[in-house]
């Protein structure tokens, strides 16, 4: 079905795909005038720069720019986005992090990749507490793992984190930022106070609930198209000291499915009786126990859980934590049993851990390295990240895990499956989730080889052709469409205000082209 579009963002399109098609690259008199500019020092056109910035950690797309700026701080980003506004020939603008996006949405073509994490050493928002402990000011160029760090030295903690500390904070502000806390805490971009932005009109704005709330909801999981996250107020708590981890495996979906709905049914952030953290994986017999999902388990546990995948093939395991402090210490196991008393998992396979706060929320590092080690992380990664129902998940169990993955035969990474609760996001924010009160994030988090990523891309497109022909009113998390039609379905009520919001904060097109939203000729 043909979608009609506005006039004035037909126009602005039509201008855009001639942007895309004169190239800067053929412009001389613009090459001039940005050596002319007072951050010309900080533009690098270095080969190794410039290849960096043409890849991400999808390693499947491919753009390059004609230049990497290495801001040192905020105002440089302005003064490059003002330029391309102001020239008669504007020019496309990426902002980079660590570049975890895995379809080429961080890369601009022809135009000028903005390297955030340059501004760790410069005169941007570092990481800034306040006084009272209850917020942390902290630089859209930081890590994860750098507000942790900070944080943790002061006893205290940001509450809803990603799986991976080595993020950068604008980076998963402009997604949503999801883990095993967003069923209690809600996804990162709901628990924000203010962020500063540089919008595509090169505006410096401070935004909050309160004050240009338009832009503040706009650009919290706004995938990059109203602006640049340079700053933002996240909330703090006290910090725990420890955590109780444990795992418990199922062959039963239904059982596995209806535990994780009952325990993210108490869910008060304030409620020390609840789960800090849930999280569902599937083990498979195509996989291997040696991944950052399964290294937990203890080699004295591995033979008779291998025994268990062998005879079912898919085994479904459910992984919960629970904080802990001096004042808990003596408490927190009695409340854990307390919590998983009447549950449905396998007699004798329930597994537990001790670990300090800090291992646990980087648990997912310790597994890069080694990976890296072995020169197994630098390589595609066609993952599908999807939101489902609740009311369809066990048609996609049935459909996807059982039929489609099994029956490929390929799929050897980490598969992710967990609940969340629709009331912990807010609706106005561009994040789209479903309908549901409760929904599922799955996750296919497949590593591939160079010249067979496409077989994990077929995988990907089957699944989608499933829940489409199922009536599963999937939305995609990280997305990825390739065609108008395809983005206003994703957005569905959701886009005829993010097109006027587009049309506000950035009329001519200028950020993350590399979402392919409005410029997707390219």
């Amino acid at each position: 079905m043909a979608v009609a579009l506005p006039s004035f963002l037909t126009a602005i399109m039509i201008m855009s795909r001639l942007m895309a098609f004169i190239g800067i690259t053929r412009n001389n008199d613009m090459s001039s005038k940005l050596q002319s500019l007072v951050i010309a020092p900080k533009l690098s056109y270095d080969p190794s720069a410039i290849e960096s910035a043409s890849q991400d950690f999808g390693h499947i797309v491919k753009a390059v720019p004609q230049a990497v700026l290495l801001p040192s701080s905020p105002w440089d980003i302005a003064s490059l986005v003002n330029f391309s506004y102001s020239n008669s020939v504007p020019f496309i603008i990426a902002a980079r992090g660590n570049s975890h996006s895995v379809n080429g949405q961080a890369m601009a073509k022809n135009g000028v990749v903005i390297d955030m994490t340059s501004m760790k050493n410069g005169n941007g928002t570092g990481i800034r507490i306040a006084s009272d402990g209850s917020y942390a000011d902290v630089g859209g160029q930081q890590f994860w793992i750098d507000v942790l760090n900070a944080t943790l030295g002061l006893g205290l903690t940001p509450v809803s984190w990603t799986d991976s500390l080595y993020l950068t904070v604008g980076g998963t502000l402009s997604n949503a930022g999801i883990s095993g806390q967003t069923f209690q805490y809600g996804p990162q971009i709901s628990n924000v106070y203010e962020i500063d932005v540089i919008t595509g009109t090169a505006d410096f704005v401070t935004c909050s609930p309160n004050n240009n709330s338009d832009l503040f909801y706009a650009a919290l999981g706004g995938l990059g198209q109203f602006g640049i996250i340079t700053r933002a107020r996240i909330p703090l708590e006290p910090a725990p000291k420890r955590v109780k981890w444990v795992r418990m495996l199922y062959t039963d979906f239904s059982d596995f499915t209806r535990d994780q709905e009952l325990l993210i049914s108490k869910n008060g952030r304030n409620d020390n009786k609840a789960l800090n953290y849930l999280e569902g994986s599937l083990l498979l017999d195509q996989g291997s126990l040696d991944n950052w999902r399964s290294s937990f388990f203890q080699p004295q546990d591995q033979p008779k859980i291998i025994s268990l995948i062998t005879k079912f093939r898919i085994v479904y395991c459910l992984e919960i934590v629970k904080h802990y402090d001096g004042q808990t210490k003596t408490t927190v196991d009695k409340d854990l049993q307390q919590l998983l008393k009447g549950l449905s998992y396998l007699p004798g396979f329930m597994f537990e851990k001790d670990a300090k706060y800090e291992e646990f929320l980087n648990r997912v590092h310790s597994e890069e390295l080694k990976l890296k080690a072995k020169g197994l992380w630098d390589v595609p990664h066609p993952w599908l990240n999807l939101f489902i129902p609740k009311s369809k998940i066990s048609d996609f169990n049935d459909g996807v895990f059982k039929s489609i993955v099994l029956q490929r035969n390929i799929t050897t990474g980490p598969v992710l499956v967990y609940p969340m609760n629709r009331k912990k996001w807010d609706d106005r924010m561009s994040a789209v989730i479903p309908d549901e009160e409760i929904f599922y994030t799955v996750g296919l988090l497949q590593s591939s080889g160079f010249d067979d990523w496409r077989t994990f891309e077929d995988q990907n497109k089957e699944i989608l052709q499933f829940c489409e022909k199922a009536g599963i009113k999937v939305k995609q998390y990280l997305p990825h469409y390739t065609t108008k039609e395809g983005w206003v379905n994703h957005f569905g009520s959701k886009w005829s205000t993010f097109q006027k919001r587009k049309l506000q904060f950035d009329p001519k097109l200028l950020l993350s082209p590399g979402q392919r939203i409005f410029n997707n000729n390219e």
